[in-house]
């Protein structure tokens, strides 16, 4: 199905060659690595030089868990109004159905920032973030940077990027973006999918392929070839956004007519124009897809890249199941939690399916379903189907030409647009449920569920079209190549009435007399100390599992309710991974802050450390260790609480995610890097003269481990930082780095 070419490659002749059969001159491969379209659109928007890249985006979006705290960032940063268009969405926490009011007044607060400052505010159910993205704000040959890590419009021509919060603060005070020029990925698509295969299938096929060997890994995925003229806009939409769960930077796509009819359908043909490499253009490495061996694919629990075919879990349902089991066994820390009792005589069951976001909730994927329901039912029993468009644009047309009138006769229930089902706020599944689901993850606990509390159920992810068979048989999972059914789709018909009566369009209309409207759960950033001369760090947290998701330093679902509250926020920072840890950092906090009252540590820590011969004028933080944390979601939450929390460092052997690594800068922690992960909790890490390793941009730092009565030498690093994140780390964080400009 897919072939990674691992060398460079380039693209001529509407081929994928390899770089050792082109026989190109240096010169020419010069040449033709300035032909990519990633090429072009980063030098257009590019303030540094070839190599250290300084991008300025053309505009920023962000979503109700992520603007409370950017605009709080920013205004006590010194904003005025903002310089390029902002949009702020509300599909994260539109339920509002924790904590009281709190969810209403952030979106109180977001309507009188977009007043104050100049924004566009598309209120609650009317919208997920990157569907009107796509529908109202990509454009061709430009980027847009997201505090929502599948902020992704490659399809369209848009190269998006998403990052934690405090880089879209940078870009409100008219700074840039850093990062050293990004490799570029060939993904050259070949072929026509079978009917009942969707975009979901090449997306499960395309992460199984990558993730796991961090093939293309903060890199950009540029996508070519044939056969991207056989797939619609949906198709292409729904493979781009999930081009996230590879690990990349961000994505672009190749434009033809049909990038074109999307422009011209959603009012704004302007915004077109072709886009496509040179020829020959240079690729680090390669992809290649052959889109018609692409089969119905499901990511079993837990992560997008556990991928089989629906056939193959079918044909070895224990074997597999039975894997994932022992996976949720070990999370929970019993042997309750049950898969395999999903297999029956007559096949695998499934409890719940979800068609849902910016991945799931397009048009073409619920006609589809659709299709594939008319005339059947969902069922009696325990199995539900549960079904949201991804925009009201989207939910009328399906209205209009007579759909969802279909899927409600089926048994399916129709929900307005929601992101709920993707991070754990709606939707969630009972105690040992398996939910197949068109969403975009399928993390542990992502879901909803609580292990630490005795609960846990699991997703696995799917295409619309085989969440629709599995539905038409009741539960039983069915791959869409096994049903017959009429691939027939009514025209689309975009009203842009809706977004017009009720979208408050605030760009360029800033009105600095207008008030911020806060509510009783928004609060400022506690005080967060410079780096100082040297660094005592105690180990509070160890953890060594393969890969730490941000979900589990910061759980997402109802938690996410607390977004604009540091404090209340902090306290659930690893709750589901590591319970202690709350309290090991706050007593650690505790005892900086007598540090900095009485100028010195208390005497239990300085009896605990005395072997280290530490300075008086040492800092006392603490720190996580993980071997590779940080996949997953751009929420700046997932290092901010622990900083709230008097986190000073991390410590990992590789950030899973440039996003993550940034986050913890933009938030004053050292992102160390060792090359072991022997550390234990309850070890302490000292370091003299870091604030001068860390201006020097020292490629190796010296520090001594002490570990029970043990003291041993050790070498950590930082990697390479800009001269901007350096004086970040040394201030304290991005909000004290601003204010002393």
């Amino acid at each position: 199905m897919i072939k990674l070419i691992r060398s460079g490659c380039y693209y001529m002749g509407g081929s994928l060659v390899r770089a050792s059969h082109a026989f190109m001159t240096g010169e020419q491969k010069a040449a033709a690595q300035k032909g990519t379209m990633t090429y072009q659109i980063l030098k257009n928007h590019n303030k540094g030089d070839d190599q250290n890249l300084r991008l300025k985006f053309d505009a920023i979006a962000s979503h109700d868990i992520t603007y409370v705290g950017i605009i709080q960032t920013a205004k006590a940063s010194g904003l005025q109004e903002f310089p390029i268009p902002y949009t702020l969405t509300n599909c994260h926490n539109s339920l509002c159905a924790v904590g009281g009011t709190i969810n209403e007044d952030d979106h109180v607060f977001g309507l009188s920032a977009a007043k104050k400052y100049g924004a566009n505010y598309v209120p609650p159910h009317l919208a997920v973030i990157h569907q009107y993205m796509r529908e109202m704000e990509a454009k061709v040959g430009k980027m847009i940077l997201g505090s929502d890590s599948h902020t992704r419009y490659g399809a369209l021509g848009t190269m998006a990027i998403g990052e934690g919060g405090p880089e879209l603060v940078k870009q409100i005070l008219n700074k840039t973006y850093d990062i050293r020029r990004p490799e570029t990925v060939a993904v050259y698509l070949r072929g026509n999918l079978k009917k009942g295969v969707g975009p979901q299938d090449v997306a499960i096929a395309l992460c199984g392929a990558v993730f796991k060997t961090g093939f293309v890994k903060n890199k950009i995925l540029e996508f070519i070839g044939p056969g991207i003229k056989n797939l619609s806009m949906d198709y292409r939409n729904g493979i781009d956004v999930m081009t996230t769960e590879t690990a990349c930077l961000s994505s672009i796509w190749q434009t033809d007519e049909k990038t074109q009819e999307y422009y011209k359908i959603h009012g704004r043909e302007n915004d077109y124009k072709e886009l496509k490499p040179a020829e020959p253009a240079y690729y680090d490495c390669g992809i290649s897809i052959n889109l018609s061996t692409i089969e119905p694919m499901i990511a079993l629990p837990f992560h997008p890249s556990n991928a089989f075919t629906i056939r193959e879990v079918l044909d070895h349902p224990y074997e597999l199941l039975k894997e994932v089991e022992a996976a949720g066994r070990k999370l929970r820390g019993d042997d309750t939690f049950t898969l395999t009792d999903k297999i029956h005589e007559d096949g695998v069951y499934v409890n719940q399916g979800i068609i849902a976001g910016c991945a799931g909730g397009m048009y073409e994927n619920i006609v589809e379903a659709y299709e594939i329901l008319k005339g059947k039912s969902t069922g009696c029993d325990e199995f539900s189907l549960s079904i949201y468009p991804s925009s009201q644009p989207v939910f009328k047309a399906l209205v209009d030409n007579g759909y969802i009138g279909g899927l409600m006769e089926s048994g399916a229930i129709v929900k307005t647009a929601f992101c709920g089902p993707c991070f754990g706020a709606g939707d969630v599944p009972a105690n040992n449920g398996l939910s197949i689901r068109h969403t975009t993850r399928n993390f542990e606990s992502r879901e909803g569920s609580k292990p630490a509390a005795g609960q846990l159920a699991a997703v696995a992810l799917m295409d619309a079209r085989s969440i629709a068979a599995t539905a038409a048989n009741g539960g039983k999972l069915t791959p869409a190549t096994e049903v017959k059914y009429t691939k027939k789709i009514k025209k689309y018909y975009f009203d842009a009435a809706i977004y017009k009566n009720r979208v408050y369009h605030g760009v360029g209309k800033s009105d600095r007399s207008e008030e911020l409207k806060y509510g009783p759960n928004i609060a400022d950033w506690p005080e967060m100390i410079p780096l100082g001369k040297n660094i005592l760090i105690k180990a509070v947290s160890v953890i060594h599992d393969a890969v730490t998701t941000t979900d589990e330093l910061i759980p997402s679902g109802e938690t996410s309710s607390y977004r604009s509250n540091p404090l209340k926020l902090a306290e659930f920072t690893l709750s589901r991974k590591d319970p202690a840890y709350v309290s090991k950092a706050k007593a650690v906090k505790a005892d900086e802050e007598y540090r900095r009252e009485n100028g010195k540590l208390p005497e239990k820590v300085l009896k605990d450390v005395e072997l280290l011969g530490i300075r008086d004028d040492t800092i006392y933080g603490s720190c996580v260790v993980a071997v590779k944390p940080g996949d997953g979601s751009a929420r700046e939450q997932a290092a901010s609480c622990q900083r709230v929390l008097g986190g000073v460092a991390n410590i990992a052997q590789e950030y899973a995610t440039k996003r993550y690594r940034s986050n913890l800068i933009n938030w004053g922690m050292l992102p160390f890097v060792a090359q072991k992960i022997h550390f234990k909790v309850g070890d302490y890490i000292y370091i003299e003269n870091i604030d001068q390793y860390i201006a020097s941009g020292a490629e190796s730092i010296p520090a001594k481990l002490l570990s029970g009565k043990n003291v041993k030498d050790i070498t950590l690093s930082v990697g390479t930082l800009t001269q901007d994140e350096k004086n970040i780390i040394l201030k304290g964080c991005l909000i004290n780095f601003n204010a002393a400009n």
